[in-house]
């Protein structure tokens, strides 16, 4: 694999780490700015949210220049509102820094994604996007965990003004080891817009909301289920977590390797197997070490849908990915919040805490007929082409008999 896949590691460990240290973190910014846990909450939403918005505009906004100087461009963009938050004097400045941060999320996966396939042969693409995304993996095991410990005992300051210093690091990286890869010629927004027209395209990214949302209706709600229903103490929440971030460095690196070979099977294993694990979830979370098991294999067989959604965006809009492909991002974040939405729901209907997994395991269930349709769709596609091929007249002269 190419060093330039390194930079961009380095780079989505920074957003990852950015993206999911606050949840530890909100008591202390909320004590230091005097407002409520659930004001504080606005900081993961807002976040979010501009992550959603961030993909496109962002993404549109860079049409005009090279994949390699828009990378930096928001690395910038993300070192900028890693400070904000750092030295904010207020929490409205703040929530603006996590704005701004956000808003380089999408757009750089986005475009990673497709410089990462770029930079290998064909049949490597997917273990390429899923270097990449090994970077955001590894943000879950190390840098959340290390981030909230030393915004603990340093302050959460401290925290984003390291995130921040990662970001410089990774602007480096993209500037020295990313090669000056130009714009394609002739591809114009008009192009990239195109490309939402391929019902393929707008599959793909409908099976990324469920499937990925199906993760998140049980990983939102993991600390008072492993509580209240597990029996965990509230201080082992963080190494569950950690359980939870190495399944998903194992399941992306999987999903890209496999992805490679047999993209939709591979789909179809990881989907069924979410589904599976989510609604045994609410048998084995009564059990600590069956609880344990289950986190894990939720990272593991949600990740490994991540290299082979995102190569099936990159593969449907081909020539023009760039934009489906940082659509495709902010649809992982759509997911991650219907879901969190639907969680909520079935818990306040007094369905208990183990209630979201069956949540998580109808959308990932949702997410498996999607694949099966897109598949069915593309092989109907193919004969339709084979029969018109077959039956078009011959462009060239039969041959004369003699």
């Amino acid at each position: 694999m190419p060093l330039a896949l390194l930079a961009l590691a380095i780079g989505a460990f920074g957003i990852g780490t950015t993206e999911f240290v606050i949840m530890g973190l909100l008591p202390e910014v909320a004590g230091d700015f005097g407002v409520s846990i659930p004001t504080a909450g606005f900081l993961v939403t807002g976040y979010a949210v501009g992550v959603m918005l961030g993909a496109p505009l962002m993404t549109v906004l860079g049409t005009r220049v090279s994949r390699k100087r828009m990378l930096m461009l928001l690395m910038g963009l993300f070192i900028l509102g890693n400070l904000l938050s750092a030295l904010a004097p207020a929490f409205a400045v703040m929530l603006i820094g996590r704005v701004v941060a956000s808003l380089a999320h999408g757009a750089f996966f986005g475009i990673g994604s497709v410089v990462a396939a770029d930079l290998v042969a064909p049949d490597k693409k997917a273990g390429a996007i899923a270097m990449m995304f090994t970077g955001l993996t590894v943000a879950n095991v190390v840098g959340v965990p290390l981030g909230t410990l030393v915004g603990q005992s340093a302050g959460w300051r401290v925290t984003f003004g390291l995130v921040a210093a990662l970001g410089v690091v990774g602007l480096f990286g993209v500037a020295q080891l990313v090669p000056d890869m130009p714009k394609a010629e002739g591809v114009h927004l008009r192009h990239e817009l195109a490309a939402f027209k391929n019902a393929q395209v707008l599959l793909a990214m409908a099976m990324t909301v469920l499937g990925f949302g199906g993760v998140f209706a049980a990983i939102t709600y993991i600390a008072p289920m492993m509580t209240h229903v597990t029996g965990f103490a509230d201080g082992s929440v963080t190494w569950l977590l950690v359980l939870f971030g190495l399944g998903m460095v194992g399941g992306n690196l999987i999903g890209g390797t496999y992805a490679d070979r047999a993209l939709m099977p591979m789909l179809y294993v990881s989907l069924g197997g979410l589904a599976v694990v989510l609604a045994l979830f609410s048998l084995t979370a009564h059990h600590k070490v069956l609880a344990a098991v289950t986190i894990v294999l939720i990272g593991a067989l949600g990740f490994a849908t991540v290299p082979p959604l995102q190569k099936r965006v990159l593969d449907q809009a081909h020539g023009a990915p760039t934009l489906a492909s940082a659509v495709n991002i902010g649809a992982f974040n759509l997911g991650n919040a219907l879901s969190a939405w639907l969680g909520g729901l079935v818990i306040s209907a007094g369905l208990g805490y183990t209630a979201p997994t069956w949540v998580g395991a109808a959308l990932a269930v949702s997410a498996l007929l999607l694949a099966l349709l897109s598949a069915a769709l593309e092989r109907r596609g193919s004969r339709t082409s084979t029969v018109v091929r077959q039956g078009a007249p011959s462009d060239q002269p039969a041959a004369a008999c003699h």
